[in-house]
């Protein structure tokens, strides 16, 4: 079998993450190519200005494609936000054949009903993901398929966003020539990064702390349980010591990622009365500190709020796992641990090969977890490298597509 080639763009408030990889035979992952660039015209997550944000995902394109050698044809692309919002739906279907026997078409019937939720004019279905399956009411069923039964039913977790926030992103994409493979939720793809099947199973809370929000996704049994996306991250911690210690915002984002801890106290590497300076700009260490633990420590509350269910520590028992560029600030798990009485790690992007020095932080578990999430369910292109014709691929690329 020939090696595929699979690629993703995260199009994130602080930075565009383009990420190009090989697929072998085996499934595994080996980075070719990484562009990573300065993010302009996102706001929250969120297209504000189309120009800013083609350009700085055309040159992060560019970066990854002179890293690979390979010409971009098309992607997979986060999607995140505060207008994504998530329910819980069921679907329901009769066995009708004479032998009774659940087929893979009766798995597409009962998904299609469970689509069937009245979603209005301006949003769109982003995912609809089989929970678990019921043969007969008996529940629990992971793969029905080849059981006997005279019902089928299926719980599903359906995920849709605004039309024209999707819209705008895409736009952005398909203007520089690539094409989109398809929208993945920015939790659900980090999760496939960053966390194990146990966790999963067991019940976890993902946190994916990035620049513009923190996308939260609860796993339990194995399978997605709640999403939701809230729109306070990094931009909220920056600008918080920004106002606080009256600093200009590149020099508190500078302090911040430098300095920055949410437990001072039990760290000896500064004395906690100190002055600590940038750019000319002189701030007590103990003040820094005390403002963004502030911060970190309602976001994590407002984290735990997001849940359906306030019995967490039944619901959870794996606790929370923190992934996403602004959980690299200093003493984070600790922090976790004694304000929320739950196991808490910080998550990074595992289950690759190649060049993936850079993409071994939180920053990049989007990134990661795109291909990951590609490979699993998609598959990718049999590209081939830079060449006289790769103008002739594109066409083909592009007439195949109007024929799918």
């Amino acid at each position: 079998m020939k090696n595929r080639t699979i690629a993703s763009i995260d199009v994130g408030t602080t930075k565009v993450c383009t990420t190009i990889a090989d697929i072998n035979e085996n499934g595994d992952l080996q980075v070719v190519g990484v562009g990573i660039t300065p993010s302009n015209g996102l706001h929250k997550g969120l297209v504000v200005n189309i120009n800013e944000a083609r350009e700085s995902i055309r040159e992060s394109v560019r970066k990854a494609e002179q890293a690979s050698n390979y010409k971009l044809e098309s992607a997979y692309i986060g999607v995140t936000g505060r207008h994504v919002t998530s329910l819980n739906n069921r679907g329901v279907v009769a066995i009708t054949r004479n032998d009774r026997v659940v087929r893979p078409d009766d798995l597409k019937r009962v998904l299609a009903s469970a689509q069937s939720v009245k979603v209005s004019d301006d949003r769109r279905l982003l995912h609809v993901i089989p929970r678990s399956y019921a043969v007969d009411g008996q529940t629990g069923v992971k793969n029905p398929v080849g059981m006997h039964g005279f019902r089928l039913d299926v719980e599903t977790h359906v995920i849709t966003a605004s039309v024209t926030s999707i819209q705008n992103l895409v736009k952005c994409v398909r203007s520089i020539g690539i094409d989109v493979e398809d929208l993945v939720l920015e939790p659900l793809a980090s999760s496939e990064a960053v966390l194990t099947e146990d966790e999963k199973q067991v019940g976890v809370i993902l946190a994916d702390i990035g620049g513009g929000t923190t996308d939260v996704a609860v796993f339990k049994e194995g399978s997605i349980w709640h999403t939701s996306i809230l729109p306070v991250a990094g931009y909220q911690l920056t600008r918080d010591v920004s106002i606080g210690l009256g600093l200009p915002f590149d020099v508190a984002e500078e302090m911040k990622k430098r300095y920055g801890s949410v437990m001072p106290v039990y760290e000896t590497k500064t004395d906690s009365n100190a002055a600590i300076s940038q750019d000319g700009h002189g701030v007590s260490y103990r003040d820094l500190c005390d403002i963004i633990r502030a911060r970190v420590e309602e976001i994590m509350k407002l984290i735990m709020l997001e849940l359906p269910n306030s019995e967490y520590e039944t619901l959870v028992p794996a606790g929370v796992v923190f992934t996403g560029g602004s959980s690299n600030i200093s003493g984070l798990a600790a922090l976790g641990r004694d304000l929320l009485q739950l196991p808490v790690r910080v998550g990074t992007p595992t289950r690759m090969s190649g060049i993936t020095d850079m993409l071994c932080d939180p920053a990049y578990a989007t990134s990661v977890g795109l291909l990951l999430w590609g490979a699993k369910h998609g598959g990718g292109q049999s590209w081939q490298p830079w060449g006289l014709s790769s103008t002739l691929r594109r066409l083909a690329f592009r007439i195949r597509k109007l024929f799918r």
